[in-house]
């Protein structure tokens, strides 16, 4: 006998912009064109995904970016009051926490033999991958980087989390902007380079718990970008919410929740919106 299936509804709320909190670095190059491209479109199509907690200095609500820190950073800079957001519960099994890992694809020695060993405060050590593997999995290490398949630097250093987060970003502005870097889900570099040939060295780091990226981003820290892998259930896409909503400065913040009750509730008349159990792959984003 098949187990029914249980359809969840996003949460879906205009909130105000400066309510958000990105836990990672955004990028301009990317979050200025956006606007662009954003109001061209005319539509906010995939929402952020954001968190809620209430902030114990000023008791206000606030919102933890989880995916879509360059839309966000992009409402911000072209002054919306608000974005419609999509929250979620930062737990299992409504969110997973995975870790990306940076495959270096440029010439990376001089990043390995000069800019890393000069970081004030890190420590290096070559160790053997598996060991390099079992000290990060204790968090004895910042990070690793796999230089070759028999070789790996452990990268130590820092006490606290907020130390430990800044010396994190240190080790990622020594490449970020100097050598091209892919996203990858495996901690080994010769199954990496099976996927992307031109990797010459791979930053492993180390899994986060949703309580620190929380803490970080609440007490206004960011860890590098492009390391947190969230993995979200029920994902609301394709929404295309018309930009004038976010921008318009007349309506209140419950006048344009009600707007978007009734918004979705119209569509959901329709039939027009569509839940995918199993994974899936668009061509159109």
């Amino acid at each position: 006998m098949s187990t029914p299936l249980h359809f969840h509804v996003p949460d879906l709320r205009f909130v105000p912009v400066q309510a958000l909190l990105p836990h990672e670095r955004t990028d301009p190059q990317r979050s200025r064109p956006l606007i662009v491209r954003l109001r061209e479109s005319g539509v906010l199509s995939n929402p952020p995904v954001v968190t809620q907690f209430v902030d114990g200095h000023r008791g206000d609500l606030r919102y933890v970016v989880l995916d879509g820190a360059n839309r966000s950073t992009a409402a911000l800079e072209a002054g919306w009051p608000h974005i419609v957001v999509q929250v979620v519960r930062y737990e299992t099994p409504a969110v997973q926490l995975h870790t990306w890992y940076h495959g270096l694809t440029g010439d990376a020695s001089g990043v390995v033999a000069h800019d890393l060993p000069s970081l004030p405060g890190l420590a290096l050590r070559q160790e053997s991958p598996l060991r390099a593997r079992a000290m990060l999995a204790r968090r004895e290490a910042l990070a690793v980087a796999m230089v070759a398949d028999d070789e790996a630097l452990v990268l130590t250093g820092g006490r606290t989390l907020r130390e430990r987060n800044a010396l994190l970003n240190g080790i990622v502005r020594t490449y970020q902007d100097r050598v091209p870097y892919v996203r990858v889900v495996m901690d080994s570099l010769a199954q990496a380079r099976l996927e992307h040939p031109g990797i010459t060295a791979l930053v492993v780091f180390p899994r986060y718990d949703p309580a620190e990226v929380s803490e970080l981003a609440g007490s206004g820290e960011h860890l590098p970008a492009g390391i947190t892998r969230h993995l979200i259930q029920w994902r609301a896409l394709r929404l295309n919410i018309p930009i004038g909503m976010c921008e318009d400065t007349t309506r209140t913040l419950d006048q344009k929740n009600e707007w978007l009750r009734e918004w979705t509730e119209q569509r959901f008349r329709q039939r027009s919106v569509r839940f995918y159990e199993e994974p899936t792959v668009l061509f159109d984003e």
